[in-house]
């Protein structure tokens, strides 16, 4: 592992679904300490992209590495560096709280003699430590977030990823997540990589957004300077528009914003 290297690399990142490309060529750099958003409608190739990241998808070609380890060759070692938060909630609803952080520090292989310590130390970052003792089938849609940021956290990784973090959740739930990964990501000298359909997260916690559609990395800066390129008065919701075609409100084939609303709806049932 090169200390000097950069989070992530992306080099030529290109997959396929049978005939479909659903990453092309994607050339991506994640600097350590950033946190990174990438942002695009449904079937824009996001997930595609993280799955690959995270060594769940070998990439057809092009290469991926995380703090200089590559992908394929080192897997297991990349896998160690990395916390994951999936879009769908994942937490065991017949566990306690804490019984899901203990089964994913032994998943990660965290050593036994500081296990019990990992995972109070994770729970009480989220704010968790009360509610543990509890059956997550009782915990709201925010507190499950805030527990699978938990069950990623355990293993002290490097690189936490997360794949639309918040959605579903209330407002004041999201802004209560999105506080914790701040302190987080400041107190553990985190890189945090993150995809969201909420252009105000990203317009306030990302150091960089990149823009994908189609599969392939339409523009790469930092929200405030992608911003000014469209005009004075211009959003982050105006960037997303320009570089994919079209917002989050329009039901576009292409788009797949049907898709969102329904993860959504599940979400807040759940919660």
């Amino acid at each position: 592992m090169n200390p000097g290297a950069s989070a992530v690399v992306c080099s030529g990142l290109t997959y396929w679904f049978g005939t479909h490309e659903a990453v092309s060529h994607v050339d991506m750099r994640i600097e350590p300490g950033e946190t990174f958003g990438l942002l695009g409608p449904n079937g824009a190739g996001k997930t595609t992209t993280i799955r690959m990241l995270t060594t769940l998808l070998r990439p057809a070609e092009g290469s991926i590495t995380v703090f200089g380890t590559d992908t394929a060759v080192r897997p297991m070692r990349v896998r160690r560096m990395i916390g994951y938060v999936p879009q769908l909630l994942s937490a065991d609803a017949m566990l306690t709280g804490r019984e899901n952080v203990e089964l994913f520090a032994r998943l990660f292989d965290v050593p036994r003699k500081v296990r019990g310590e990992r995972v109070e130390v994770a729970l009480a970052a989220m704010g968790l430590t009360e509610p543990a003792r509890r059956l997550v089938k009782t915990y709201s849609g925010g507190m499950i977030r805030r527990l699978e940021l938990a069950q990623a956290l355990v293993s002290s990784p490097r690189l936490l990823v997360l794949d639309e973090p918040t959605v579903g959740l209330d407002p004041i739930a999201r802004t209560d997540v999105w506080e914790h990964i701040a302190r987080l990501r400041e107190s553990a000298q985190m890189t945090v990589l993150m995809t969201t359909h909420y252009m105000d997260e990203a317009d306030t916690y990302c150091d960089r957004v990149a823009l994908m559609h189609a599969g392939s990395i339409r523009a790469t800066g930092t929200p405030g300077m992608l911003k000014t390129m469209l005009g004075a008065a211009a959003t982050l919701d105006d960037v997303f528009r320009h570089y994919t075609g079209g917002t989050l409100e329009e039901d576009t084939e292409k788009g797949g914003i049907r898709d969102v609303r329904r993860a959504r709806r599940t979400a807040r049932r759940l919660g």
